[in-house]
């Protein structure tokens, strides 16, 4: 029974964190004051670690491709795959795991401290309010920032792609981004921005509550940053599989 009232305690607590929020952007304009160092924080901070796994991750996925196809089909489809396996499915949740790392644990870290410190306490007291103030830019960064990060991973992890290709699999570069181009759907790349749009969401959403609901000094920052990254982590896979049936599954 008090495991009952404690999951109803703690979606109660969810629920009222996230109407919070949608209440916060009554005061927009004070709100895309704070988004410029919150980009650059969340969004610009994170593209070196994106592009170096992104690339890396083009790299694999036109090895996997091409001991995929190589008995069924022609090398010159290689393009094609990696293309659509990275837009679809790599590019988007990579990204996003890697964001969650960074992101989430730093969010979760930065509003736990503040709230051990009775800093967050300090900004209610002078009648500003914290959620505003810091979780709401957050989130509103990293439902922009996710989908650019991921446009870019995109990019970067083709061109990976066809460097391998081109080095290991004596594709040509021609033939490799020919076929993209003709097998290119939009909802490929639209598909894929449409998950990253979500699951921006979801990093910045579980990092901000995780933190602003820490309790227990610095011990409990530590629990706080390890249930962001997890739970950011788990979310996102789960999200992954209903928006792939949605978008994909028809």
């Amino acid at each position: 029974m008090k495991t009952l009232f404690d999951l109803a305690y703690r979606i109660g607590d969810i629920a009222e964190f996230f109407v919070g929020i949608i209440i916060s952007l009554k005061e927009i304009g004070k709100i895309l004051k704070r988004l410029p160092y919150d980009f650059y924080s969340l969004g610009v901070g994170s593209l070196p670690i994106v592009l170096l796994t992104s690339a890396f991750t083009g790299m694999v996925a036109s090895v996997q491709v091409a001991y995929q196809i190589r008995d069924y089909a022609p090398l010159d489809l290689l393009g094609a795959g990696v293309a659509k396996m990275v837009m679809v499915e790599l590019g988007p949740v990579l990204t996003a795991l890697v964001v969650a790392g960074r992101i989430g644990a730093g969010i979760a870290a930065e509003l736990g401290t503040m709230r051990v410190t009775e800093q967050i306490d300090a900004l209610e007291f002078m009648a500003i309010d914290p959620i505003r103030y810091l979780v709401t830019p957050k989130i509103i960064t990293g439902i922009i920032a996710l989908p650019i990060l991921t446009v870019f991973a995109d990019f970067i992890a083709i061109l990976g792609g066809a460097f391998v290709s081109r080095v290991v699999m004596q594709v040509n570069y021609t033939v490799f981004f020919q076929w993209i181009k003709t097998l290119f759907l939009p909802l490929d790349l639209f598909g894929g921005l449409i998950k990253s749009f979500v699951f921006g969401f979801i990093i910045t959403f579980i990092g901000s509550y995780t933190g602003f609901s820490t309790m227990g000094g610095a011990v409990g920052v530590g629990k706080s940053t390890t249930k962001a990254v997890v739970y950011s982590s788990i979310f996102v896979l789960i999200a992954d599989y209903f928006l792939g049936v949605w978008i994909f599954g028809k």
